[in-house]
């Protein structure tokens, strides 16, 4: 472990905790270009993959970083209950690390797509970061987040995804109109499509993911994908669907390079 200094920060009026209170927020996420990360598996397990991706670590006592491997360059700050479970929205009670955000470029939709690229706007930080997670599992490592999308470094989203941000090629989508210049192959998740099971999966394309109720613009010319289901239900929560077309596509890869 790197010197034993603390930095002490008791007040929520502090200047440098107003700021970290904001990256609790899409918002203040943007405005700042910093992330918490929280989790006590999640923080350690990441700070030690990718430890140049952190400055700062926040905790209320520094007996909960026994073990933690931390690098000089990370500063270390004790805070007081109140400030602490303010930043702490997961209510986790383990220590936080402050990351900066990754630059995200703009996705190119003219060139050909490489493997499987997910096209995303799911607005609910929980189910995007379900979603991020797999996709990393299932190997869709470019994301394409369109603007109604939540912030993939919301906490809420790093704690669903478990990581997988650090795993991903995020990018900037442009607006859902220019979809439809899209170099393909390009399909959509929609439950008036046609019946997944009977696709013939071709190894690179973007598989479009629209937002949760809204779903995707109907003036959109994809071809768009149902899955099938039993009926008992009228449809299936996005994130189960984007997981179970991201596992399809994953088996017919295997399948392909295994023939």
């Amino acid at each position: 472990m790197s010197g034993s200094y603390w930095r002490v920060i008791e007040s929520l009026q502090n200047g440098q905790a107003k700021i970290w209170e904001q990256l609790t927020e899409s918002r203040g996420i943007r405005k700042h270009g910093e992330f918490l990360l929280a989790g006590r598996k999640s923080a350690p397990e990441a700070l030690a993959a990718h430890p140049d991706r952190f400055h700062a670590l926040l905790a209320l006592d520094p007996a909960q970083i026994e073990g933690w491997t931390i690098p000089a360059h990370v500063e270390k700050y004790r805070l007081s209950r109140a400030l602490f479970d303010a930043l702490d929205v997961s209510g986790t009670g383990a220590p936080l690390l402050v990351g900066k955000v990754p630059a995200m470029s703009l996705a190119d939709l003219s060139a050909v797509p490489k493997g499987l690229e997910l096209v995303c706007a799911l607005g609910d930080p929980n189910n995007l970061g379900a979603a991020l997670r797999s996709a990393a599992a299932f190997g869709a490592t470019r994301i394409i987040l369109m603007s109604e999308a939540a912030h993939p470094f919301h906490p809420k989203a790093l704690r669903a995804a478990a990581n997988a941000q650090f795993e991903l090629t995020l990018l900037r989508g442009p607006s859902w109109e220019t979809l439809d210049e899209a170099t393909g192959p390009i399909f959509a998740l929609d439950a008036g499509g046609e019946d997944m099971a009977a696709l013939d999966w071709p190894r690179d394309l973007r598989l479009v993911l629209g937002e949760e109720g809204r779903g995707i613009p109907s003036t959109l010319k994809l071809r768009r994908l149902s899955i099938p289901t039993t009926g008992a239900v009228e449809s299936l929560n996005a994130t189960v669907a984007a997981s179970l077309a991201l596992y399809a596509h994953y088996i017919a890869g295997r399948r392909a390079s295994s023939s």
